[in-house]
């Protein structure tokens, strides 16, 4: 396992890439050079007869004689210039391997060939074997007479290996230097991505307090960006989790205090006494359902976040189901002395999943007589939009930071860290009501002010 690490090692990864990358290119050299170099050559010096006789043909004034000498020296060639299949002139017929004007039998007969041949022009090869010598015959007709260019093409099969020599040693150096490149590089790229896994492993392990630097590479800094991101938010949950803890822990605690210790006074004292052990059985009652609420509301949570809850979407009248969960705060109207003001229209037909939003409905209005102001007053409105109602849960209480808004839906999200017991409720209401609404793909939030209250919202669209 560790040699498997080793070769996929970005090191090792990194000389076998810059190795291959280095002799792929020497190699293409050397075909090249071994194949294609003679072609390339030879190739030139055809080009090279062409663009001359284009010379020709685009002389029109001035000494033709000296132009054609001028040419043939300029591009190391030799001409001969017929007239009347009779040769006439010849220039540059001194220069080294020239066989014009030299009675060579192949040739004249090449010369003899063109000469009564009906085409313009004509490029023959020729090669000698007997002296390995290869040089290229050009015919061109024109008005003047019939032109010949004789071009020999120089051995380079010396030249070829001194090259083939020099890129065998090319490589080896290619490959010297292939080698330190790569420790150098992947030593730059390493020690970054070793540095980020060790830190990783450590923020795997459950430690939230490391921090990832910047290492001046975009991509290697961006992984470090994610990761310190996901450090952050590792960390927010981890301090989530024991606010969760600690909260559900007491609010559990709470209630089941309670039921024991008045569960011991009926058996012990109020027994024998109708009116006090009514009292206590009431109180044992009251707060078993508030255990029973805390309880259902964690499994209703826990089942909308885990997307198991189905919407059983119907049409109703929202307006009535308002009306309807009003109701279970008659007793709290008559003995809390608080106020419920509701301005709402006569109707307001939508298609929804009613227990659910009827559980909206009830989380805000809990929320809202937990942080309503000394007036205990709490507003229910809905408006009419065009293609929706909104609903909005008003209270008057202290308002609640800017900074705070985004975190109040989050599981016992409080601004102070001492988790207080509410009126009403679980205190994981909001988050039951975030989860319903994304489920509905209804649009909400919070509006608020500081020592003005604040007003929970949402729209329900139409029917």
């Amino acid at each position: 396992m560790k040699s498997m690490n080793k070769l996929s090692s970005i090191r090792s990864k990194t000389l076998v890439y810059l190795i291959f990358f280095s002799v792929s290119i020497l190699l293409a050299l050397w075909v090249f050079q071994r194949f294609y170099f003679l072609f390339s050559y030879e190739s030139y010096q055809v080009q090279n007869m062409n663009s001359i006789a284009k010379h020709i043909l685009e002389i029109h004034d001035g000494d033709f004689n000296q132009n054609l000498e001028n040419l043939a020296y300029k591009n190391n060639v030799c001409m001969e210039v017929f007239w009347n299949n009779n040769a006439v002139s010849t220039y540059n017929t001194l220069m080294v391997g020239c066989e014009l004007g030299k009675n060579n039998s192949h040739i004249t007969i090449l010369q003899k060939e063109f000469l009564n041949s009906n085409q313009d022009t004509q490029t023959y090869r020729l090669e000698n074997l007997e002296y390995k010598a290869k040089s290229y015959l050009y015919g061109i007709k024109t008005n003047v007479g019939t032109i010949f260019l004789y071009s020999p093409l120089k051995d380079l099969r010396g030249a070829s290996i001194v090259l083939q020599n020099q890129l065998i040693y090319l490589t080896f150096i290619a490959i010297l230097f292939a080698c330190i490149i790569a420790y150098f590089l992947s030593k730059k790229l390493t020690n970054p991505i070793l540095d980020i896994t060790e830190k990783a492993k450590n923020l795997g392990k459950g430690n939230c307090k490391v921090t990832f630097s910047s290492y001046e590479i975009k991509e290697i800094d961006e992984l470090s960006t994610v990761l310190q991101n996901a450090q952050e938010e590792l960390f927010k949950t981890e301090e989530l989790r024991r606010d969760l803890l600690a909260n559900v822990s007491h609010d559990l605690k709470t209630p089941l205090t309670m039921i024991k210790a008045y569960a011991e006074m009926v058996r012990d004292i109020s027994y024998a006494d109708d009116e006090k052990r009514k009292m206590h059985c009431d109180v044992i009652v009251n707060e078993s359902n508030r255990l029973n609420l805390l309880v259902n509301d964690i499994l209703d949570l826990s089942k909308l976040q885990a997307n198991v809850c189905d919407l059983h979407l119907e049409t109703y009248d929202l307006v009535q189901e308002i009306y309807g969960v009003m109701k279970r705060y008659e007793i709290i109207k008559e003995t809390e002395n608080y106020q419920f003001i509701l301005e709402l229209p006569d109707s307001a037909i939508i298609r929804a999943d009613k227990n659910k939003i009827n559980q909206v409905l009830y989380n805000l209005i809990n929320n809202a007589i937990n942080y309503t102001g000394e007036d205990k007053v709490v507003k229910i409105r809905l408006k009419n939009w065009k293609d929706s109602y909104l609903v909005e849960i008003i209270d008057t209480g202290k308002g609640i930071k800017k900074k705070e808004l985004p975190f109040i839906w989050e599981k016992y999200y409080k601004s102070e860290k001492n988790h207080q017991r509410n009126v009403v409720g679980s205190g994981i209401g909001l988050s039951i009501v975030k989860s319903i609404l994304e489920q509905h793909h209804f649009l909400y939030g919070v509006r608020s002010k500081k020592s003005k209250g604040s007003t929970f919202y949402f729209y329900v669209n139409k029917v």
